[in-house]
């Protein structure tokens, strides 16, 4: 067996911090720390509050846990590598881990735009028909949503993983990011990535793309639905109801496209913007939600603030 041949069995990748800041990682590694263990832990939080409290036990705090859980994996999955780039210097990751990592981030991040699909479907249905809210979304419901989701995005990226595992790679590739993305390993490739590409472009028409024309359909009925409450306090009522839930939706989507901007048209950009878009789009949205969500929703706070005041007694 040659040489190659060996190695495009075991390609080597390297993953990529901030270029030409090394000497800063220490400093860099330090807001990056306090990222995480802010989405950590708040995330963590809102599981704890809405499983601890029986008054939250409705549908809306139940799609709330799946974004919660979701952010949480989101982030889990991202953190080994993230720490190893930015706090040991340590670039080196193994083909079969580099996947993993890649198949969980997709998985999450699909995952995380069906919930926010699911949740504008909630708001719908409590402005449209407050009185059959419950009715309509049982536990039965909640529980095919979430297995929906979960199976969608599943299936969805294994075929890319097992397309990725197919293709020859130099020896050592140099990755764009501090974790695996599909777009970046297909660009490493020395084989043929037509096919690859083409499945992953379908992947992302299939659940972001999909879900995002959706939740613009689902917010325009909310609008319409809305518009027809005579009651105009009734109105703007409905309406901070879904406050939260745009933020999220602006918060998830908005990196998502600047990335996608910045990689088809900023090739003149400083490799430090495309690093830091990427880590906009995967660490924003899981430090971000729980803040959104604790601050904007009356029940979530005060839960809070009670249980930090039974702490203190």
């Amino acid at each position: 067996m040659s040489v190659f041949n060996s190695s495009a069995l075991y390609p080597r990748f390297l993953l990529t911090g901030l270029s030409g800041l090394e000497s800063r990682y220490s400093l860099i590694s330090i807001p990056i720390f306090l990222i995480y263990a802010t989405s950590i832990s708040g995330n963590i939080t809102i599981l704890f509050i809405i499983r601890t409290e029986p008054s939250l036990h409705q549908p809306m705090y139940y799609f709330l846990s799946m974004l919660a859980f979701t952010d949480l994996g989101l982030s889990t999955t991202t953190l080994p590598t993230m720490f190893s780039v930015f706090w040991f210097h340590a670039q080196e990751i193994s083909f079969n881990a580099c996947l993993v990592q890649m198949y969980f981030i997709h998985v999450f991040s699909i995952i995380e735009s069906a919930v926010l699909l699911a949740m504008a479907f909630d708001r719908f249905v409590a402005i449209r028909e407050p009185l059959r809210y419950v009715a309509i979304l049982t536990n039965g419901v909640i529980i095919g949503i979430g297995l929906a989701t979960a199976g969608r995005a599943l299936a969805l990226v294994f075929p890319a993983s097992f397309l990725l595992k197919r293709l020859q790679y130099h020896p050592v590739n140099i990755l764009s990011y501090p974790f695996c993305l599909h777009q970046d390993l297909i660009k490493t490739t020395v084989s043929s990535r037509r096919v690859s590409s083409i499945y992953g472009l379908m992947v992302v028409i299939c659940s972001m793309g999909l879900d995002s024309v959706l939740l613009l359909l689902s917010y325009s009925l909310i609008l319409g639905t809305v518009l027809s409450i005579a009651s105009k306090t009734e109105r703007v009522k409905a309406l901070n109801t879904c406050i939260s839930h745009i933020c999220a939706v602006l918060t998830f989507y908005t990196p998502m496209i600047g990335l996608s901007m910045i990689r088809r048209y900023g090739q003149n950009a400083s490799p430090i913007v495309h690093v830091l878009m990427a880590n906009v789009y995967l660490l924003v949205p899981p430090v971000m939600n729980p803040i959104v969500y604790s601050v904007k929703t009356k029940q979530i706070r005060d839960r809070i603030l009670r249980k930090f005041k039974q702490q203190k007694v």
